[in-house]
C-alpha cells in the first residue's frame, strides 16, 4: 500500500472530525527538495468547501495526523501546501514486507480480465531488418512486457508483409541476375540475400530510366505532362530544356522543394516511366499478376525467397532478444475484411459511389472520407486491417484490445482504423492503442532501402559489441574472465547499450543514434545501470554472513537509506504508469534514479565495512533489493544485467 493510500482515509477522518465535511479526493504530489518532507497534501483544493486561512487548516490536520497516525512524524506547513514527515519504522517496515518479494512489482494476471495483443516488428519479406526496425521491436517487445508485468496477459504478434510489388522486384532480380545464388552457396543470411536482389533490381532500373531520359520520348512526355505556362518559363527566353536529375526533378528557382545540397522541382516522371515504358516494369508486374493467379512456378520461387528472409530473421530476433507468440501474413490476410464492407454498408457506415467503390465518410468526425473496397472490388490496406483486427479476435477470444507498434507516419490511418471499427460495433474497438513513435537518425542521414544505404539490425549489434569490447578492454578489469566469458559480456554490455539508449527516449519523440554515445559507463546509460547491478552482486559474493534475517526493532534511519527505500517503493507504481502510457521510457529512467540514489547510499555509508552487524545487514539486504528491481526492470526493457564487469 502506497503512502497516499494509507494517509487518504486518515486525512478524510480528520476534516471529517475537524470540520464535519466529508471529501471523496485528497490531493498529494512530491515534497519539494527544499523543504522537510516525505510527501506533500494540497490543501488549496479544501478551500472550497471549508472557510479557513491555508495555513490554519493545514496545521490543523497536521496536528491530527501526528496525533492519530503512527506513520506520521511530524508536519510543516508552507502557504497551502502540507509537508509531511514519515517515520522511519514505516520505512523499515515496508522494507521488512517487500524484501523477500522475488517478483516486487509485479502483478499476477487475473484469469478473468481480457487479454491485450501487441503488434510489432511487422517486416517486408524483400529486405533485412534495420535500425528502424530495431526501435520497433525494442519498443514493441518491451511494452508487451510491461503490460504483462502490470497484470494483464498477453499475445506478442506480427503481420508480415510477404506480397506485392516490391516482393516481386526481389524475385525477379534474382531470377535474371542472381544465378542460382542461395543462402547455403554465398554465406549469406537468407534475408541479406534477398535483400540484396531488392537493391540490384533498383540499380537496373535506375540505369534503364537514366538512359530512357536521353531520348525524346522523354521530353515529349515532359511537354505532355506539364503545364505550358511553366515549362515556358523553366525553358526560358532561349527555349533550351530544363536540366533533368535521375530522380525525374528539374532545377529551377521558383519552384522548387530542398532535398540535400539541390534545389528540386518534384515530378512523377520516374513512376509514370515504370508503369508505361520500362521492361523491368512490365516483366515486375508481370510477375505480380502471375503469383495472384496462383502460377506454380512465382509461388514455388516466391515461396522458397521469403522461407530464406524468414530464416534470416529468425536469427536477428533471436539476437536482438524479441519474440512472438503468432504471425500473421499479409498474403493470408490481403482478402480479409471485404465481408465486412457488406456489413458496413447494410448498417449505413460505408457508402457506395457511383462507379463502384465504397468509401466511410468522417468529415463529421475532423478527418475525411476513406475507401475501404475500390470500383474493380479489389481491397485496400484499410480494407485489410480491418479484417485482420477482426481475425485477430477470432483467434484469441479473450482479448479485449490491441497495441500497434507502427511509425507515427501511420498516425492518420490508426486514427481512421480504430475509428471504422468502433462504427461498425466491436467492443474491444476503444481499447485500441496505436503505439506511435519517432524515426530513428544517423549523423550521416536518413536510411534508404532500395539505395542499399539503411542500417543493417545485424551489423548493428555487432558494432555495439564491438564498441563495447573496444572499451572493456580498454579499462583493463577482465585479467580474470574466460574468452567465453569475455564474448558474452561484450555482448551483453553492447546490446544493453543500444536498447537502453534507444528506449529511455519517450517513443513520440524522433531519436539521433550515437552508438558510441550509447556505450558510456557513466550518466544516463546502459552500461552504468549494468555496472551498478555487478558492483551489488559483488557485495553480496563478499558477504560472508547470514544476511536472510528478518530485522526488527530498528527505529531510526540513515538520511541515504530512507531515500533509497522511497525509492524502492516507487516501483509497482512506476510500472503501472508505465503500461498505461505504454511508455518503456519511464522504467529506463526510473531505474537511472534508483541507480543514482544506490551509488549515493553506496558512497555515504559503510556496507560490508560497518561495525553494527545489524546495520551491516541491513545494507546487504538493501543492496540486494536493488539488484533485484535493477534486473526485474532490465527485463522489462529486454536487456540482461552480468554478474561481473
Amino acid at each position: 500500500m502506497s503512502l497516499s493510500q494509507i494517509l487518504t482515509p486518515s486525512i478524510q477522518k480528520a476534516i471529517q472530525a475537524l470540520f464535519q465535511v466529508t471529501v471523496d479526493k485528497i490531493e498529494f504530489q512530491t515534497t519539494r527538495k527544499e523543504f522537510e518532507g516525505d510527501i506533500t497534501m494540497v490543501i488549496f483544493p479544501l478551500l472550497k468547501v471549508i472557510k479557513s486561512n491555508p495555513v490554519e487548516l493545514g496545521n490543523k490536520i497536521g496536528n491530527y495526523l501526528v496525533e492519530n497516525l503512527p506513520e506520521v512524524a511530524r508536519f510543516n506547513v508552507v502557504s497551502g501546501f502540507l509537508n509531511i514527515v514519515i517515520a522511519d519504522t514505516y520505512y523499515v517496515n515496508f522494507f521488512n514486507g517487500i524484501k523477500d518479494e522475488k517478483k516486487y512489482g509485479f502483478v499476477e494476471p487475473n484469469p478473468s480480465d481480457k487479454a491485450i495483443i501487441v503488434e510489432y516488428s511487422s517486416p517486408n519479406t524483400n529486405k533485412p531488418l534495420h535500425l528502424g526496425h530495431v526501435r520497433n521491436n525494442l519498443l514493441g517487445y518491451s511494452v508487451a512486457e510491461i503490460i504483462k508485468a502490470s497484470g494483464k496477459k498477453v499475445y506478442k504478434t506480427q503481420i508480415i508483409n510477404d506480397r506485392g510489388i516490391h516482393i516481386c522486384k526481389s524475385m525477379l532480380a534474382w531470377e535474371k541476375f542472381g544465378n542460382g545464388e542461395t543462402p547455403q552457396s554465398t554465406g549469406l543470411k537468407g534475408d541479406k540475400l534477398v535483400g540484396n536482389y531488392y537493391v540490384k533490381f533498383e540499380k537496373e532500373f535506375q540505369k534503364e530510366y537514366s538512359d530512357w531520359q536521353k531520348t525524346i520520348e522523354y521530353s515529349k512526355e515532359f511537354l505532355k505532362d506539364k503545364n505550358t505556362s511553366l515549362i515556358e518559363k523553366l525553358m526560358g527566353e532561349d527555349g533550351e530544356m530544363p536540366v533533368f536529375f535521375d530522380d525525374g526533378g528539374i532545377i529551377d528557382e521558383d519552384f522548387f522543394t530542398e532535398e540535400g545540397d539541390h534545389k528540386i522541382f518534384r515530378s512523377n516522371f520516374k513512376d509514370k516511366y515504370f508503369n508505361t515504358y520500362s521492361a523491368l516494369g512490365k516483366e515486375v508486374k508481370e510477375m505480380l499478376q502471375k503469383w495472384e493467379a496462383g502460377d506454380n512456378y512465382v509461388v514455388a520461387l516466391w515461396a522458397k525467397m521469403n522461407q530464406w528472409v524468414y530464416d534470416g530473421f529468425a536469427i536477428t530476433y533471436k539476437n536482438l532478444g524479441v519474440n512472438f507468440d503468432s504471425y500473421y501474413y499479409e498474403s493470408n490476410t490481403y482478402l480479409l475484411g471485404k465481408d465486412v464492407v457488406q456489413i458496413g454498408l447494410d448498417k449505413g457506415i460505408f457508402e457506395k459511389d457511383p462507379d463502384g467503390s465504397v468509401w466511410i465518410d468522417l468529415t463529421d468526425e475532423g478527418l475525411d472520407r476513406k475507401i475501404v473496397l475500390r470500383s474493380d472490388g479489389t481491397a485496400v490496406y484499410m480494407t485489410q486491417d480491418i479484417g485482420t483486427a477482426i481475425q485477430r479476435v477470432k483467434d484469441h477470444p479473450d482479448v479485449g484490445g490491441m497495441v500497434y507498434t507502427v511509425g507515427n507516419e501511420q498516425d492518420y490511418h490508426f486514427k481512421v482504423l480504430f475509428l471504422i471499427l468502433q462504427k461498425l460495433g466491436f467492443d474491444w474497438a476503444s481499447s485500441l492503442y496505436h503505439l506511435s513513435y519517432g524515426m530513428v537518425d544517423l549523423p550521416s542521414g536518413k536510411m534508404k532501402s532500395r539505395e542499399g544505404t539503411v542500417v543493417d539490425a545485424d551489423d548493428l549489434m555487432q558494432e555495439m559489441t564491438d564498441t563495447a569490447q573496444e572499451i572493456s578492454e580498454g579499462l583493463g578489469k577482465l585479467d580474470s574472465f574466460s574468452e567465453d566469458e569475455k564474448a558474452k559480456l561484450y555482448n551483453t554490455i553492447g546490446l544493453g547499450a543500444l536498447k537502453y539508449y534507444i528506449l529511455k527516449v519517450d517513443p513520440k519523440k524522433r531519436i539521433l543514434f550515437n552508438p558510441e554515445e550509447s556505450v558510456d559507463f557513466a550518466g544516463n546509460t546502459g552500461p552504468f545501470i549494468q555496472y551498478t547491478y555487478a558492483r551489488i552482486q559483488s557485495i553480496i559474493r563478499k558477504a560472508d554472513f547470514d544476511f536472510s534475517v528478518t530485522l526488527t526493532g530498528i527505529e531510526e534511519l540513515h538520511e541515504k537509506e530512507k531515500e533509497l527505500v522511497k525509492q524502492i517503493e516507487l516501483f509497482p507504481e512506476v510500472i503501472q504508469n508505465a503500461a498505461h502510457n505504454h511508455s518503456p521510457a519511464l522504467i529506463a529512467n526510473y531505474t537511472y534514479d534508483l541507480v543514482k540514489e544506490y551509488n549515493s547510499f553506496y558512497q555515504s555509508v559503510h556496507i560490508l565495512g560497518e561495525e553494527d552487524l545489524t546495520k551491516k545487514i541491513f545494507r546487504v539486504q538493501f543492496s540486494q533489493k536493488v539488484g533485484e528491481i535493477i534486473k526485474s526492470s532490465f527485463s522489462l526493457l529486454g536487456i540482461e544485467v552480468p554478474e561481473r564487469m
